[in-house]
């Protein structure tokens, strides 16, 4: 009799230990948003080689798979087109079951970086975000918008779960929300009227380097990775341990795209930014098993700031010609501009409070380029050329992205011209021609200009944008011979 009470109780446990195997990721979870018209991936863990079976409300269909001997399942399905109904999707498997509620498709974005793309709507101490409080006290819209927040952790070992849960955007979740990401889901959902979810997965202070695994630094000879250098460095700039403890978890979650804003910790690094940066995206796209770079990648370009201490050189401004560099290197990339999206005061701050901008122009590049919306204007003005013309004391500038024109031909900001001295003053004449499509540019200080630049400097704001309202790009251009 004890023998058989013994083995009763170990085929209870045994049960109950089956039951409680299954398990989601906290990814996969209620209120998840699904990218639309796709095959979305649900994965989490179970008994190794367990039989599992993944059924969604919106076509009961029936998609199987296996666990592997580790007990990682990962299963796709079939997403309808977008909508604001809920769904729900079932899992079985391991003996057990579970339910995901309440769960959307639409438009799904990866937002990440350092702390511009982390900075939620409530703003950081004494940096606030202009026009935070208009849109946390708007009606609920739960249906819209909802943000997975991957919580800030750094870890020297691979982590493959994160503590965090969809939040739909209401009063009491947008503060926490990324400013960021929320106005470019706001936009996006008033101009596809279709829900829009964003994985948030973005650390103050982050550099490149902590947003690529391990294995790939020890390719670059200028990172130490060892234990007693890493402690040594300040915690937010140490190298792999973001990509550990918080990339990794969540890797793969089908999006539509990326949304980047980071930079600011890689001043003085321009050198090797480019290189670096197109290592990043096209691991990122192996991650998610984007062999063939269609995963768009939008960045943001670092605003101006003062940085300490100051350096005769503007490593600040350099690091922004590598970003566009790398913008135009890497496959299916773009960029926005953000010289113009600062006031005086904020010289010392490195959070600008014009999040809303930001947010609604990286929104406009994937409308125009990936929704096909091509009436919307989404790129900046860019100065490819420079050259004297025949009135001796004048530049040409010529420029992109200018088919109705500037905005402005007097009171420019930030536009300045030297001679052969080397020595820059301000533009005191500037116009565009119709004819030519050619910035004409001079300053009474100077009689035999060589040099033209705009919004060069740590910070250098400019007010310079073409007709459609983009800034035109930071830029220095030497006369051509």
């Amino acid at each position: 009799m004890k023998r058989i009470i013994t083995v009763l109780a170990s085929m209870l446990c045994f049960c109950i230990a089956s039951q409680a195997k299954l398990a989601l990721s906290s990814i996969c979870s209620d209120g998840m948003v699904l990218q639309q018209k796709t095959e979305a991936v649900i994965w989490g863990t179970s008994d190794a080689g367990a039989q599992i079976t993944v059924i969604p409300s919106w076509n009961g269909k029936s998609y199987r798979g296996k666990a592997d001997a580790e007990g990682n399942w990962k299963i796709k399905v079939e997403t309808p087109a977008g909508s604001y109904k809920a769904y729900s999707i079932s899992v079985k498997g391991g003996g057990s079951s579970a339910r995901i509620n309440d769960v959307l498709v639409g438009e799904v974005w990866f937002a990440s970086g350092q702390s511009n793309m982390e900075m939620p709507m409530r703003g950081f101490f004494n940096c606030p975000v202009e026009n935070a409080q208009e849109y946390i006290c708007a009606p609920a819209a739960t249906e819209k918008i909802r943000m997975f927040t991957v919580p800030i952790r750094q870890t020297y070992d691979l982590q493959t779960e994160v503590d965090a849960q969809w939040k739909g955007a209401q009063p009491e979740t947008i503060p926490e929300m990324s400013a960021t990401a929320f106005f470019f889901a706001h936009e996006m959902n008033e101009m596809l009227d279709v829900p829009v979810g964003i994985v948030s997965c973005a650390r103050g202070g982050a550099r490149v380097e902590s947003w690529l695994p391990k294995e790939i630094l020890e390719n670059y000879p200028d990172e130490d990775l060892s234990r007693e250098a890493i402690e040594a460095m300040t915690e937010y700039t140490r190298p792999y341990m973001a990509y550990n403890g918080m990339l990794h978890p969540v890797k793969g979650y089908t999006v539509k795209g990326f949304i980047w804003y980071q930079g600011c910790s890689n001043v003085g690094k321009h050198e090797q930014f480019v290189d670096r940066m197109s290592t990043l995206v096209s691991h990122w796209r192996e991650c998610w098993g984007d062999t063939d770079a269609q995963l768009p990648f939008y960045m943001v370009e670092i605003a101006p700031y003062r940085y300490k201490p100051a350096t005769a050189v503007s490593y600040a401004s350099l690091l922004r010609l590598a970003q566009h560099e790398a913008a135009q290197t890497i496959p299916n990339c773009g960029i926005v501009v953000t010289n113009d999206l600062v006031d005086s005061f904020e010289m010392d701050n490195i959070h600008p409070m014009r999040k809303l901008e930001v947010g609604q122009r990286l929104a406009r590049l994937a409308l125009n380029r990936n929704y096909g919306f091509h009436t919307v204007a989404c790129d900046s003005p860019e100065a490819v050329r420079c050259y004297r013309l025949p009135a001796g004391n004048e530049l040409g500038v010529e420029l992109t992205q200018t088919p109705n024109g500037l905005s402005r031909w007097m009171e420019i900001e930030g536009l300045e011209v030297a001679g052969s001295e080397g020595i820059f003053y301000p533009v005191t004449y500037a116009y565009f021609e119709w004819e030519t499509r050619v910035l004409r540019v001079r300053s009474e200080f100077v009689h035999d200009p060589c040099e033209v630049r705009y919004g060069w400097g740590d910070f250098n704001p400019g007010n310079l944008k073409n007709a459609e309202g983009l800034p035109v790009s930071p830029f220095w251009l030497k006369m051509d011979k």
